[in-house]
């Protein structure tokens, strides 16, 4: 399908830069494209009203690391230049991809040494050599440290790294720690946050179980090509980035017993939507999943076994809005984002969140 189809026009004062506070009590809009009406605005509080008896509602519990680090390159003349890292992909023990800014100023083979400034640190420096450059700014960094020890060091020297469209306004500071961590998070890994899942309080939890809506967790970590715009003219010429995740043998058979009964699978995220999909079979029967996925879903995807979703607002030409353009439809989503812009909704990471409910099969 064409890219611009999935294009439109949003405001920036409609981007937020806060969350609101308890996080329940962000806006909720409600997507029926088989029910009337359309549209409905409620509070994410009022979650429970729109599940019922034997539905289970699926997170994910992947932690974001402090993956953005700041330093300065050493042992190449008088200049030491500042380097910001973010780190992307896991290697192994002591190896990362990282993005860095300026890229121009590394080469295989510098060292570059990340601070504490600010933090009371348990060592006093961290140093990574730059092993591999690629293009568009990619770095591969060998860190000094290996294994937990360099986890920790990683955690007390690095910010949270925040999405381009908030990053770019103001800086991380410490609310950031908690604000950009769901509170189910559990499996250090992410780059980026799962944005549902931000809504989600401890009263919120205990009302769906009240409701008699089941939770389970699954794990998959978000690197940054979920968020990444579609550059190509066409969907089909779009990579979409591996993400490792995993499914249990346990919450499978959960979600199996669930569906048997008649009850419904709602994913709260892209991340947890995904994740499911890749570990359904074509009658939606699901087995446990350990792996790498690289799931793009565009319009015409038949759904196996997620029946509704939990989700931010999400960027223009995305393969986010893609995906929610092939879970309702793109004409629902298109007016939904006209509604939301017009009606004050907030956007992005921590803006407000819309439940939808999957569309008829022959009109995805």
């Amino acid at each position: 399908m064409r890219t611009d189809l999935f294009d439109f026009d949003l405001p920036e004062h409609r981007i937020a830069l806060r969350p609101v506070k308890p996080r329940d009590a962000a806006r909720l809009l409600i997507v029926r494209p088989r029910a009337q009406p359309l549209y409905e605005d409620r509070l994410i509080r009022d979650l429970p009203e729109f599940l019922q008896r034997g539905d289970i509602v699926v997170v994910n519990d992947t932690k974001v690391m402090a993956a953005r680090l700041h330093g300065r390159r050493i042992g190449r003349g008088d200049r030491e230049p500042s380097i910001e890292a973010t780190l992307v992909k896991r290697l192994d023990g002591s190896h990362w991809n990282a993005l860095v800014r300026p890229a121009k100023r590394l080469v295989p083979g510098d060292v570059v040494r990340f601070g504490a400034e600010g933090r009371v640190c348990f060592l006093e420096q961290l140093d990574a050599i730059v092993e591999a450059k690629a293009e568009g700014g990619e770095v591969t960094l060998a860190f000094a440290f290996h294994g937990p020890v360099l986890d920790q060091a990683l955690a007390e020297r690095g910010d949270m790294p925040l999405p381009p469209y908030i990053a770019g306004r103001r800086a991380a500071d410490e609310g950031d720690r908690s604000d950009y961590q769901t509170m189910f998070a559990r499996e250090e890994g992410s780059v980026a946050a799962p944005t549902a899942g931000l809504h989600f309080t401890p009263a919120l939890v205990e009302a769906l179980r009240e409701r008699g809506v089941g939770l389970e967790r699954v794990t998959l970590h978000v690197g940054r090509g979920t968020f990444l715009p579609v550059k190509s003219e066409d969907t089909s010429g779009h990579h979409m980035e591996a993400e490792w995740g995993s499914v249990s043998a346990a919450t499978a058979a959960a979600l199996n017993a669930a569906r048997g009964a008649g009850g419904r699978i709602v994913a709260v995220g892209s991340t947890a939507l995904r994740l499911v999909e890749s570990a359904a079979a074509g009658d939606g029967t699901l087995s446990a999943f350990s792996g790498e996925t690289a799931l793009f879903i565009t319009p015409g995807y038949r759904f196996r076994a997620v029946d509704g979703m939990l989700t931010n607002f999400h960027l223009p030409r995305s393969t986010l809005f893609m995906l929610v353009s092939a879970f309702c439809g793109l004409d629902v989503m298109r007016r939904a984002y006209a509604h939301a812009i017009a009606n004050g909704y907030r956007f992005y990471s921590y803006g407000d969140a819309c439940l939808l409910f999957r569309s008829a099969p022959d009109s995805d």
